[in-house]
């Protein structure tokens, strides 16, 4: 996608918002038509004689900034799909071979745009094909990165053939070299190396050898073509444009997909911080594009001004073109002159220890904010920072999720803990209480100022009962971010049956937990409701029989039978929601609720109130025979 024609574009977006004003609409319609047809002309005149010229004038000035030519960054017509191979072999490549990558880089435009990571897979199963996250233009689900300069003739496009000035593949230990050479003079070297994890290092040179002087300016773009199958659904998931950036202080952007769409042809979305035509302009930073677990950025140098685009360009061929655009600060280059770049590109997965230890060695602002961490980030990240401690002494995610679940109980136990007393004090006046309701029954008034005397002699604050559950809210959603976006999580298994825990339980009860050599989901009708919200497995199973018996410890006070009849109904409801979430997330909650169920039991027994446990084994003692 041309920088040139998207400032252009982004510049005439004002012209589109006249249209989308309100008007006034008479009643009557002879004076409606002729009020259409007065404001069209009215319209057509303020277009061609006021916002035509000053959309032009906008334009002009901001190329003028940017270079002494409009910028040249071409989008190519989308070719019919083909195979990633026959892609593969429509220009010559330099291999790439690291201990995270596999792939190659094409010579022709000199783009990043064949890449796999080595240790991810597409399925648990080891023998499942490696997840590829850049395929070159034309295959399907094509998504690439390239850079580059603009402003004079003669600089490289797209579809400029580089030469490989050092033989042998790109790897950690071998850097190679793109030389090219313009027909205007104009020399161009660009040095690539990558490390051992995911950050490739592009150092470009370039030497003018005319006789006048040129401007340049560096640009970068991630383009991807079409949406791919795998994009998330949820609303917890970030997936889009997202980068940090700012003129005086850096800030998270991240607009989704939707909005990409939606405002990309006109403007960025204007919560993104993209919105003006002038593009948003940032010291620094980063950008690029996200997917759920894996990332393609470009890291500037952190002292540049540059300006940072989002275009989306309708094909109507079923594949939109998303292109992530930044254009850093153009700069003169006198006759023998020389100008050199140097830009970071980072190409695979989103792991948190990865991405803090390039935020620290190079430098890079808030690069962990790649994960999306949510809202309670300020408990998301250090609940992860837990669970990762614990996973590095003990080797087994699940075993470190029981281990966190415990340290977050101890951290809580003082509110809840005083949350729970007070439900067994209030089950305990409970018989009390509902003896005071039945009797006073016809007079509400005397019946509220009875309870609150009853309260205020048994030392009882019903609000402090709630303590617990209000606990458990931000947690939740912390924990469900924390399951659903980390890659840490993926493909990351417990003991038996449990081979991915940011998935959801496999076994499902009808098929009686995998005896039954039947996939349910592929029954004729009800196929999918059987593999979707009748999917019930042994740990939602689990997770609803703990919810059930801790329910049962809970005081019901103040509700009319149908509400108690409700109340004992919501952990069955609950049951099959949380069946279709992370079953890591329900290891939690289930060994949550047994430390919570032993908790209530010791404060009734603490209290001599009666519970649903030594209810239940009292049935299998027989009291003993009397003598005589």
């Amino acid at each position: 996608m041309s920088p040139g024609r998207a400032l252009r574009q982004l510049a005439i977006s004002r012209r589109h918002e006249l249209w989308a004003e309100p008007r006034h609409m008479p009643t009557d319609n002879k004076n409606f038509i002729t009020f259409v047809i007065l404001a069209g002309i009215i319209l057509l005149g303020y277009q061609m004689f006021v916002l035509g010229p000053q959309a032009k004038r906008l334009a002009a000035e901001h190329a003028k900034a940017v270079a002494t030519a409009a910028p040249t960054i071409a989008t190519q017509p989308l070719p019919k799909v083909i195979t990633v191979s026959q892609a593969l072999g429509q220009t010559p490549r330099v291999p790439i071979d690291t201990p995270t990558l596999s792939g190659s880089i094409a010579l022709k435009g000199a783009r990043l745009d064949d890449l796999e990571l080595k240790g991810y897979h597409t399925e648990v199963a080891k023998t499942s094909p490696l997840v590829r996250l850049l395929a070159p233009q034309g295959a399907d689900d094509a998504y690439f990165a390239f850079q580059g300069w603009v402003g004079s003739p003669g600089a490289p496009d797209q579809n400029t053939v580089w030469t490989l000035a050092t033989p042998g593949a790109l790897t950690p230990s071998h850097p190679i070299a793109l030389i090219y050479r313009s027909p205007a003079g104009l020399a161009f070297t660009r040095v690539i190396s990558v490390d051992s994890q995911s950050m490739f290092t592009v150092a470009d040179q370039v030497t003018n050898g005319g006789a006048a002087p040129v401007t340049l300016a560096p640009f970068a773009s991630a383009e991807r073509d079409g949406l791919p199958d795998t994009l998330s659904k949820s609303n917890i998931v970030h997936e889009g444009a997202i980068g940090v950036l700012g003129a005086d202080k850096l800030n998270l952007v991240q607009p989704s997909y939707k909005d990409w769409k939606k405002d990309g042809q006109k403007n960025p979305p204007p919560d993104s911080g993209l919105s003006s035509a002038a593009g948003l302009a940032s010291n620094g930073g980063w950008f690029g594009i996200t997917d759920k677990y894996w990332m393609t950025a470009f890291i500037p140098p952190q002292t540049e001004h540059i300006t940072a685009h989002l275009r989306m360009d309708a094909t109507g061929a079923g594949a939109d073109i998303y292109d992530a655009i930044y254009l850093g600060a153009p700069r003169a280059i006198a006759p023998g002159g020389k100008a050199v770049e140097t830009t970071h590109v980072f190409a695979g997965a989103k792991t948190v220890k990865v991405l803090d230890a390039y935020q620290a060695s190079l430098g890079i602002p808030r690069f962990d904010d790649a994960v999306d961490w949510g809202m309670f980030w300020f408990l998301t990240k250090p609940i992860f920072t837990l669970l990762e401690y614990f996973f590095q002494n003990v080797g087994n995610l699940g075993v470190a999720i029981l281990m966190v679940t415990v340290v977050i109980r101890l951290i809580t136990f003082p509110l809840a803990n005083r949350g729970f007393e007070m439900g067994v004090k209030m089950k305990k006046i409970q018989p009390e209480l509902q003896a005071m309701q039945k009797k006073l029954k016809d007079d509400p008034a005397a019946q509220q100022k009875e309870m609150m005397a009853l309260y205020a002699r048994e030392k009882v604050n019903p609000v402090t009962g709630c303590l617990p559950l209000l606990l458990q809210i931000p947690v939740f959603y912390a924990l469900t971010k924390l399951f659903t976006v980390t890659i840490e999580m993926r493909h990351a298994p417990f003991f038996g049956w449990i081979h991915d825990l940011s998935a959801r339980d496999p076994t499902t009860i009808m098929n009686l937990f995998g005896l039954i050599p039947w996939d349910p989901s592929t029954a004729p009708l009800i196929g999918a409701l059987l593999g979707g919200m009748l999917h019930l497995g042994v740990w939602p199973i689990a997770y609803g029989l703990a919810i059930f018996l801790s329910q049962a410890m809970t005081p019901t006070q103040g509700m009319d039978p149908t509400q108690q009849a409700m109340f004992k109904f919501m952990p069955l409801v609950f049951t099959f929601i949380m069946a279709q979430y992370a079953v890591g997330l329900l290891i939690y909650w289930t060994w949550s609720s047994l430390i919570t169920i032993g908790q209530q039991y010791l404060l009734m027994r603490r209290f001599k109130v009666s519970n649903p446990i030594d209810d239940f084994f009292g049935r299998f003692h027989a009291p003993a025979p009397s003598s005589g």
